[in-house]
């Protein structure tokens, strides 16, 4: 049992305490429009185009540099380095096609796609429409056993009731998944692009031709360059170690998110405001966490206002945390390092009883195994 956490100067129980879950959950109607309109008479949901558009040429030169540090340094190991710096840049760019996915970038929805398809497909070989609307039903179901495609697509569980369907590898990642979710992030650039190519060729994407070609020419750009400048040796290596680091970064990224705060069934009692804020974590702001994380850091404001620029979660932060403080609803916010801490003790808390020698059924209760 979690001990209640503050939020602003309102001590408030933690989600899975009888103190919590037994209370009557408030239809928040006029208090949210309250809210928003806070929000919007600050012109915190004014586009930032100008901002962006220095973002972006802030990206460009640091693909720009990399790009000629490569072909500066032709066939050394030294390239290795660069692949690394690479693995950053390509994380950089996934803040680009989240905001023209949430519209935050541009009002027109042409420039939006077309900004999320050159980042996503071009700069990184991940489908921008695949991703829209896997991300789209994530904000709409945070945390949500059965809803929440980003739930439902990983190896580890997050409930007892997930163990039976894993395969004998995914029983023995769930053993140890307090340290083998960390481990395995470096595969996610991997699986992403698995993901694209086999929403390609099983006819899911509904623009297949747009995205087919800027998947090919990502391919046939990054793997030729690779493999002309480098011998086959220092190029898968150079190959492995960029999409390692992508991977890395791409899951340290999302993992503090949600990872470890409550999930939730079909037996939902929260209205919409308290799931976004309660499945939200955010990581205490500074000029370099704002920069690595690209506004992600600020979950909870993002989960409430998807399409506020980033530039402005920052600036909406105060008003919301005082909106949670007057309501009751827990606003939870830590340090970088503790937000990890969160997710692997969460995860090691899940599987210890496996370790033990219980076995969870189908409907997530525990027995001892035969």
């Amino acid at each position: 049992m979690q001990a209640p956490r503050r939020a602003g100067t309102t001590t408030v129980a933690r989600p899975g305490t009888s103190e919590f879950d037994q209370r009557h959950v408030q239809e928040t109607g006029q208090r949210w429009v309250d809210l928003s309109r806070e929000v919007k008479a600050s012109g915190l949901l004014d586009l930032q185009v100008p901002r962006y558009l220095g973002r972006l040429a802030v990206n460009t030169l640091m693909i720009a540099g990399g790009l000629a540090a490569f072909f500066l340094l032709g066939d050394s190991w030294w390239t290795l380095l660069v692949a690394g710096w690479m693995g950053l840049c390509g994380g950089q760019s996934s803040f680009v096609w989240h905001d023209a996915g949430h519209k935050a970038m541009f009002k027109s929805k042409g420039w939006s796609t077309a900004m999320g398809r050159i980042h996503a497909n071009l700069v990184n070989g991940v489908s921008y429409g695949w991703w829209v609307n896997h991300h789209n039903r994530h904000h709409s179901h945070p945390n949500h056993l059965e809803l929440d495609p980003d739930i439902g697509r990983r190896t580890v569980i997050f409930d007892h009731s997930q163990y039976s369907a894993r395969s004998r590898w995914g029983k023995f990642v769930v053993r140890h998944q307090h340290v083998l979710f960390f481990v395995l992030l470096v595969t996610e650039g991997l699986k992403m692009h698995r993901t694209a190519l086999q929403q390609l060729f099983g006819g899911k994407l509904k623009n297949p031709l747009v995205e087919s070609l800027l998947l090919a020419v990502h391919y046939v750009l990054f793997l030729g360059s690779v493999f002309w400048v480098l011998s086959p040796v220092k190029a898968v290596a150079f190959v492995l170690l960029q999409q390692a680091v992508l991977g890395f970064y791409f899951g340290m990224l999302f993992a503090p998110n949600h990872k470890g705060l409550p999930v939730r069934t079909d037996g939902e009692s929260l209205d919409w405001v308290e799931r976004q804020v309660l499945t939200s974590r955010n990581i205490r702001p500074n000029p370099v966490i704002d920069f690595l994380y690209g506004g992600l850091n600020y979950q909870v404001e993002h989960h409430l206002f998807p399409s506020m620029p980033r530039m402005h979660l920052g600036k909406a932060r105060p008003i919301v945390r005082e909106f949670c403080a007057k309501n009751g609803i827990p606003y939870y916010e830590v340090g970088i390092v503790a937000s990890y801490v969160d997710v692997a003790d969460f995860l090691h808390d899940i599987s210890e009883p496996i370790r033990q020698g219980e076995v969870p059924a189908e409907d997530g209760q525990l027995e001892k195994a035969a």
